[in-house]
């Protein structure tokens, strides 16, 4: 199990309704840790609508998660 830092904006924080959590999770990268809170949370945001950061860098979904890292999941922002 991993530690993971979650940070959240927008309406994933609505969705959570928190802006952040410390999760320990059994998944092995940036896809399959939002799939299980996507379930958790009931986010209605597909990966496919997201960017994911893993200790502040736009990361692949496909990357590896270590132990203590702090993740971002970055919705669509809208403008005006």
């Amino acid at each position: 199990m991993t530690n993971i830092r979650i940070q959240y904006y927008a309406l994933l924080r609505e969705q959570a309704g928190m802006s952040r959590e410390t999760v320990q999770t059994n998944a092995a990268d940036a896809a399959a840790l939002y799939e299980e809170l996507r379930q958790r949370h009931s986010f209605s945001l597909s990966k496919s609508q997201l960017r994911v950061a893993i200790n502040g860098e736009f990361a692949d979904w496909e990357s590896a998660l270590s132990d203590g890292q702090d993740v971002v999941f970055i919705p669509p922002v809208a403008g005006g």
